[in-house]
């Protein structure tokens, strides 16, 4: 098996970058999900809510800025932020840096609503339930091209019995992953307790659960059934429905597109 993309989203909720490496940190992917579209109380605002999100493109700055783009918009060079703390309301996060005034407004014109971007300062601030003993929940998000594949021809097999014509292969990109394997079995992923990419170690801390934000398509925000109806036939137990498994660092380093990886 080998590391076959690596992918940060500087913002959480838009759209993610392909990177040939990436530094491994305690939280995560270096630069990875840094940033946040909140509303004035702090409360994230959500992609399923406000698919619009899907359609921006995010890249840091040398500066430790970003720069913002989306269809229909200007672009927009952000300047590091250094605003006020806004206490926060989600990810078990108190509080995150306010970005520039531009970027407030920026965001509420591209979403029709009131909207702020944060910076989270100090991701090491992050509060961990007892349930996880402690540590990190599972920064990193790894799923397989081979699961995807058994996936798309069970939407397809029901698109078949329902007379209807088969919709074309998902993108992986709707299920924003950091890391994306290529050549175990499918859903090989969900037995492992641990994983070696390259030479950084990982725990399997929990399969991923999805959500509704799957059914948006992010090339068009357009939304849809699939593929939560098909994961809810074959992928659902224990309340939730499961594609992927969320990793949390034991070792750090770099990861490469083209590195081995060995499961434990």
């Amino acid at each position: 098996m080998e590391l076959a993309e690596i992918h940060t989203y500087p913002i959480k909720s838009v759209k993610g970058l392909p990177c040939s490496s990436a530094r491994v940190l305690p939280w995560g992917l270096e630069g990875d999900r840094r940033w946040a579209v909140v509303d004035p109380l702090g409360d994230l605002i959500w992609v399923g809510e406000h698919p619009r999100l899907l359609s921006v493109s995010a890249a840091e700055t040398p500066e430790g800025g970003l720069r913002l783009s989306a269809r229909g918009m200007g672009e927009l060079k952000v300047p590091p932020a250094t605003g006020d703390m806004l206490a926060l309301g989600f990810s078990n996060l108190d509080r995150a840096v306010l970005a520039h005034a531009d970027a407030h407004e920026w965001f509420t014109r591209l979403l029709g609503k009131p909207a702020r971007l944060v910076w989270v300062d100090d991701p090491g601030r992050r509060t961990v339930t007892e349930k996880q003993g402690g540590l990190w929940d599972g920064p990193l998000l790894l799923v397989s091209r081979s699961s995807l594949r058994r996936l798309d021809d069970w939407i397809a097999e029901g698109a078949l019995e329902r007379q209807e014509h088969p919709p074309d292969p998902l993108e992986l990109a709707r299920f924003r992953p950091n890391a994306v394997i290529d050549g175990a079995e499918p859903f090989a992923e969900d037995a492992w307790t641990s994983v070696r990419i390259g030479e950084v170690d990982f725990r399997v801390s929990t399969l991923c659960d999805r959500c509704a934000v799957t059914t948006w398509d992010p090339a068009t925000q357009d939304g849809g059934k699939e593929p939560m109806r098909t994961l809810s036939k074959h992928r659902r137990w224990d309340g939730n429905t499961w594609f992927g498994v969320r990793l949390v660092p034991r070792t750090l380093g770099e990861l490469r597109v083209g590195d081995e990886v060995r499961p434990g």
